[in-house]
């Protein structure tokens, strides 16, 4: 079967199964009644399966990609362990080991791709935001949990893995073995360029906040009168180093503030004693953009501190936890959401740029069969997105979000 087909088959029977639980998931909003109508129905349909089906079904298997199938269309971060699996779970996160990478979510009943660390494995290959990996070492990820998934693509410095790779350019799968190894956050670099202003990229917020902050006041040592703050493939780091990412922009007011159905409001407020700069100010953001850095651009774009220019981010800023069965089995589950100032759920809706830009594509495409899988990424020759950053900064918001030439933004998928 095609698997781009196979894909659609398994988005649509995913959002069958929300449909079909709806009632359970939504039990606080709901009449009890609705509620057992609901689990009335997905009953009926487990039943017609194993009655009617062309041959005798694993049941066990249908169960389980039920259940897989609900949390990936609540939540595509969360994760099913059965107790083997989150035995295995605790035990690696008490290790160190070696990886890929890559960060991940579920997308399509299969792991998907949020981004890869820069300069890590999974980059290095050319594997990005719109790749869906189908197996790993041979397993096909089709409903397996997410954090089970993590496990398996860690392992000792120099071992390989090999991961079967779903590209949309592409119908058949692609093989890719990479090869694990010690993961580095990348450094934040800062450089004064042309017109007095200040680049800062960063593409970890992992422990890099005071440097940042060291960062921006060394440009304004040096004259800087305007900062760009680039946080394209910024996936790695916390919420609350995004929030004091933002706070670095921000002498006051309402930063985020996190929420959930059991988790009472809390507000993170601007401290004045954080600030560093009040220089004009502004974000660059791509699809790969996630998590803490999704905090602070949502921050400093609704308080009007910046224009935020790029790509709509993925995506991802939410408190996770793992809740364990009475079988010894877990859900691992958001169970409270980061909100923009304005109030939008930020995992949801990412966040949206004021100047929209898509980025210049970073994969090479080729129709010759005998090329590798998955090519090397290859810089652009124009960074429109930098070049865009630097007209709003130094000349304010354009009329038409397209006048550098490149078009307007797609929804990224996920």
């Amino acid at each position: 079967m095609n698997r781009r087909f196979k894909i659609v088959v398994v988005s649509t029977s995913s959002l069958f199964v929300l449909l079909l639980l709806l009632g359970a998931v939504h039990g606080r909003s709901a009449s009890p009644e609705d509620t057992y109508r609901h689990l009335a129905v997905y009953t009926e349909v487990l039943s017609r399966i194993k009655s009617d089906y062309v041959e005798e079904p694993d049941m066990k298997s249908v169960t389980l990609g039920a259940v897989n199938g609900l949390l990936e269309s609540i939540d595509p971060y969360a994760s099913y362990l059965n107790a083997d699996q989150y035995k295995q779970y605790l035990k690696s996160k008490e290790q160190t080991k070696a990886g890929t990478g890559l960060i991940l979510s579920k997308k399509f009943g299969y792991v998907g791709i949020v981004d890869a660390i820069p300069g890590s494995p999974g980059a290095k290959a050319g594997l990005s935001t719109t790749d869906v990996i189908e197996t790993i070492n041979g397993v096909a990820t089709r409903d397996m949990p997410l954090a089970f998934a993590e496990i398996l693509l860690s392992g000792d410095s120099g071992s390989t893995v090999d991961l079967g790779i779903l590209r949309f350019r592409k119908p058949e799968p692609q093989k890719v073995t990479l090869t694990r190894a010690m993961i580095k956050y990348p450094p934040v670099t800062a450089k004064l360029m042309p017109e007095g202003v200040g680049l800062i990229q960063v593409q970890s917020l992992a422990g890099s906040v005071p440097d940042i902050a060291a960062k921006v006041q060394d440009l304004q040592k040096q004259g800087a009168k305007k900062l760009v703050l680039d946080l394209r493939h910024c996936s790695t780091g916390t919420p609350e180093e995004g929030v004091a990412l933002a706070n670095l922009f921000l002498d006051k007011g309402l930063i985020a503030y996190s929420q959930g159905q059991k988790t009472t409001r809390h507000d993170f407020e601007a401290n004045p004693a954080k600030d560093v700069s009040r220089l004009p100010l502004a974000v660059i953001t791509n699809r790969g953009t996630s998590g803490g850095a999704e905090i602070a651009s949502a921050a400093l774009l609704d308080d009007k501190r910046s224009e935020v220019i790029g790509e709509r981010t993925y995506g991802n800023a939410s408190v996770r936890k793992a809740i364990t069965m009475d079988d010894g089995s877990a859900v691992i589950l958001s169970v409270a959401k980061y909100y923009s100032p304005s109030g939008k759920a930020i995992q949801d809706t990412g966040v949206t740029p004021s100047v929209p830009l898509v980025e210049a594509e970073q994969v090479a495409d080729t129709d010759d069969d005998a090329a590798p899988a998955v090519e090397p990424q290859t810089k652009p020759t124009e960074d429109l997105l930098l070049k865009k950053a630097i007209e709003v900064v130094t000349s304010g918001k354009p009329q038409v979000a397209s006048r550098s030439g490149a078009a307007a933004v797609p929804e990224p998928q996920r």
